[in-house]
């Protein structure tokens, strides 16, 4: 005797409404919620207080001071100039990872992963030992005036080092899934590649590609140990604003730290909505 499974009880159940086949979703969406609570909401939560107790007048000087200021923007422009090179050359490793064969294959997939399990501090003095005017690449560049270390590019190439898994490893599924079908059909109408890539690969990827671009931005907006070992940390030139925070946190400053990470906090949110909405629009256009 065969019996649909329309026609089972948990699939009537689910038609009308009724309790999900697996039990539990109240009680799990009871601890998640708390757990959000506990672990992300009540810190952020206690963290705008602090600003805000500072008053209007202290808030304002704490928060938007020139050393600030010039924090806000190094951090969150390297940051996103790194998250734009790290979803070129993400793209570029996903695609040579699923598409490729090659000796060394699962080599340079541990070499991807390499800067999600580095401690941030060895990461830091790595490269720094590297692109400092005495390191292996700072020292082919030296002679010709280009100095990659403890400058703004300094804070970019870290940056960039940290980020690239996240747009990599983002991309890799979907190149995984992606079937070829579609670039052999569009080859077969006269399709060259950059019109194959745009307009057959490139949709598919968008989504993905977006998240990975946003993931790479997050982090490197928080990143901070990597960062002060080949930035220099002067300030109003190589300064970010995670070193900020911590300057103040060690004069015991806790208003003025507490000001500044709210600040980032705000338009870290802000951007991060921006490109989650762009992300939305691109689901639902494609």
């Amino acid at each position: 005797m065969v019996i649909a499974i329309t026609d089972m009880p948990s699939a009537r159940a689910l038609r009308r409404g009724g309790p999900a086949a697996i039990p539990g979703g109240k009680i799990t969406l009871g601890v998640t919620m708390a757990a959000v609570c506990l672990i992300v909401l009540i810190p952020l939560a206690a963290v705008a207080a602090r600003g805000l107790a500072l008053g209007p007048q202290g808030f304002v000087k704490a928060a938007f001071s020139a050393r600030a200021a010039h924090a806000y923007l190094l951090s969150f422009t390297a940051a996103f100039v790194a998250a734009s090179v790290n979803a070129v050359f993400g793209l570029l490793t996903a695609w040579a990872l699923v598409r490729y064969r090659f000796p060394g294959r699962a080599l340079l997939g541990a070499l991807v992963d390499l800067p999600l399990a580095l401690p941030t501090a060895v990461a830091g003095i790595a490269l720094a030992s590297l692109y400092s005017a005495n390191g292996w690449i700072g020292a082919l560049v030296a002679p010709f005036g280009i100095k990659l270390a403890y400058n703004e590019t300094g804070v970019l190439i870290a940056l960039v080092f940290v980020g690239l898994p996240f747009v990599a490893r983002t991309l890799e599924p979907v190149l995984q899934t992606l079937s070829s079908e579609g670039e052999e059909a569009a080859s077969s109408l006269g399709a060259g590649r950059l019109q194959t890539l745009i307009r057959v690969v490139g949709p598919a990827l968008l989504p993905a590609w977006i998240t990975g671009f946003t993931l790479a931005f997050a982090r490197a907006v928080g990143e901070y140990g990597s960062v002060i070992f080949i930035a220099g940390n002067m300030p109003y030139r190589t300064e970010i604003a995670p070193l900020l925070i911590t300057i103040e946190l060690e004069q015991f400053d806790y208003g003025a730290a507490s000001a500044i990470a709210l600040v980032m906090l705000v338009v870290a949110f802000l951007m991060l909505l921006a490109v989650n909405g762009a992300q939305v629009w691109s689901r639902r256009s494609g």
